[in-house]
């Protein structure tokens, strides 16, 4: 991506939201182009501003950000980056079903903000695989069958299918080549295909599709808190 990042700031609490834009505006690769107080205006503004990244509280008056983000990534190129305090929050796992790329916790330390900005913007999931894989799947092992219409993955090449299978239980690039036997070059080739075939915006979003298409099952654990 060329040019500084675009930035909107979407939280209801004042305090939250100048903090986060002092905090990006002081980038020099980064400008806060909005603020947004509420879902709605959050809508508004990301379609008015064009942003590269909207940080989005998930709950806020007006409209939840989960409802926002669903407009915002279906009417912009925008990538979402949602805000929780919890860290492993009941409406998480229907913030990245509607979009968004990621989470972060609002305690996260200074570094951790801008780093994960810049890593949504350039069409990278924020969480490391391992917790992208045990946060999506302890939501669908909790919450719901197979949906009815779990998205199909007929277009995609046997290798391809094999590359989504290990993305989304877990492994980085290189784990993922080290297992096939290939260059890590050629299995970002082969998740830029998959993402392509799939219309899908992340591996966040392709790590949902391999659990609702029952490509991967969601492990249960007992004893687990989550």
């Amino acid at each position: 991506m060329t040019g500084r990042l675009r930035v909107l700031v979407a939280d209801d609490q004042a305090l939250v939201r100048d903090g986060f834009c002092v905090i990006l505006d002081a980038q020099p690769d980064m400008t806060v182009v909005g603020e947004a107080v509420d879902g709605a205006e959050a809508v508004c503004a990301a379609r008015e501003l064009r942003p590269d990244v909207v940080l989005m509280d998930v709950r806020m008056p007006v409209m939840s950000g989960i409802a926002a983000t669903a407009e915002i990534c279906a009417d912009t190129e925008a990538r979402v980056l949602m805000l929780t305090t919890f860290d492993i929050d009941e409406y998480v796992y229907d913030a990245l079903h509607a979009g968004a790329s990621g989470f972060l916790l609002k305690n996260m330390r200074r570094a951790e903000l801008v780093s994960a900005v810049r890593t949504v913007a350039a069409g990278d999931a924020l969480l490391a695989p391992s917790v992208t894989r045990r946060l999506i799947a302890g939501m669908i092992d909790r919450s719901a069958p197979v949906p009815a219409a779990a998205p199909s993955l007929a277009a995609l090449t046997a290798r391809e299918t094999e590359t989504l299978r290990l993305v989304a239980e877990g492994l980085s690039n290189l784990e993922v080549a080290a297992r096939l036997h290939v260059s890590e070059h050629t299995v970002k080739t082969h998740v830029s295909n998959m993402l392509a075939k799939l219309h899908l915006r992340d591996r966040v979003q392709a790590v949902i599709a391999a659990y609702e298409s029952g490509l991967v099952v969601p492990r249960r654990h007992p004893h687990s808190r989550e």
